[in-house]
């Protein structure tokens, strides 16, 4: 199919979106879907093709996070440039790296998110753990995908250890290189349908795409075999169609995934502990030793894992400061929009009397 052939349904588009727009919307421009984010700007298909389109910067000030990959934009009629983003139905983001705890949109408006590990030393329940907290605070259905099966000579410990943190995910183990292995992700990739993979560096994500997509689209690397870790094979987030008609975001290999306010992530992932929580005696209860915890009491009979309540104590704190840092750097740029507009105010009454 090329790409002129596109309709807005075979790139994903739902009636919902509609919802968001006005008939003055459609006359002024078109809807169109993010499918490469460059220095130069971004790469949308549209019924109209390929385009590459400009993002005004008061139009950029106005979206938070920023403008990413799988997101739709209204474009201009007669011209390529963006009028405004469509509201999004889903977004899967981060914390940035660094100490200003800016949210980094990683991918928008999915079906579904694979979450994917290896059957190596990569695999880390924590870890899995994080991701999926992020994954339904999206509202994002998650599918975790275990990579290098056939490297495995324990594939079911493996299988067995991921349902126990989600029993009601489906988990999928497969050989990323073998398209008849790759089948098995079949039932979530129906034509329109937008899927991505998140995971860390060298667990076969690029690997996986290019099975998927049937050609060499991205650039793939090994693992170092003495830690089992890899390289980072992506270095831009794109989206591209695969042969049935699903579209497929490839993210950069993703070491560290620090979690933002996602209570609600938080509940679904850890509802054991959360109902646990509800039965002990004191409604403030710490868990830390304090009487009649029933978390504490969990562990103790060997029904709840200790290095799961451990996790689940770790993503709390990272989603609180996340929170309160959202709140100070909030005060912050008002505080410097008063000191700002207090400057304009003063320069244009010096100008009067310099005059």
């Amino acid at each position: 199919m090329s790409i002129q052939a596109y309709t807005l349904f075979q790139l994903g588009w739902r009636p919902g979106y509609s919802q968001h727009l006005t008939l003055q919307d459609f006359e002024a421009g078109y809807p169109a879907r993010v499918v490469g984010v460059h220095r130069s700007g971004l790469s949308v298909l549209s019924a109209r093709g390929l385009a590459t389109v400009a993002l005004p910067r008061d139009v950029a000030a106005g979206v938070e996070p920023a403008a990413t990959v799988g997101d739709w934009l209204l474009v201009e009629m007669e011209t390529p440039r963006v009028l405004r983003l469509i509201e999004r139905q889903s977004l899967i983001a981060r914390i940035a790296a660094g100490s200003e705890h800016r949210v980094q949109a990683i991918a928008a408006n999915l079906d579904t998110l694979f979450v994917v590990t290896s059957c190596n030393d990569d695999f880390n329940l924590s870890r899995l753990e994080r991701y999926l907290a992020v994954a339904f605070e999206a509202g994002v259905e998650p599918v975790i995908v275990l990579t290098k099966a056939d490297l495995c000579a324990d594939v079911e410990t493996c299988l067995d250890a991921a349902r126990s943190i989600a029993p009601a995910i489906a988990v999928v183990s497969i050989d990323a290189t073998s398209a008849p292995s790759v089948e098995n992700l079949a039932p979530w990739l129906g034509s329109g349908q937008t899927v991505a993979f998140v995971g860390s560096s060298g667990v076969g994500k690029s690997t996986l795409a290019n099975t998927l997509i049937g050609s060499a689209a991205q650039a793939t690397g090994g693992i170092r075999e003495d830690d089992a870790r890899g390289r980072h094979t992506t270095t831009a987030r794109e989206m591209f169609a695969l042969p049935g008609g699903a579209w497929v975001i490839d993210t950069p290999g993703m070491r560290e995934l620090r979690v933002g306010s996602v209570e609600t992530g938080m509940n679904a992932v850890f509802d054991d502990i959360e109902a646990l929580a509800a039965q002990c005696r004191f409604h403030d209860c710490r868990h830390q030793g304090d009487r009649g915890c029933a978390v504490a009491a969990a562990i103790d009979d060997g029904s709840l894992d200790g290095r799961r309540l451990d996790n689940y104590r770790k993503l709390q704190r990272e989603a609180a400061n996340a929170a309160r840092s959202t709140r100070e750097r909030h005060e912050h740029d008002r505080h410097y929009g008063l000191l700002n507009r207090r400057t304009q105010r003063s320069q244009r009454e010096k100008k009067g009397r310099d005059y």
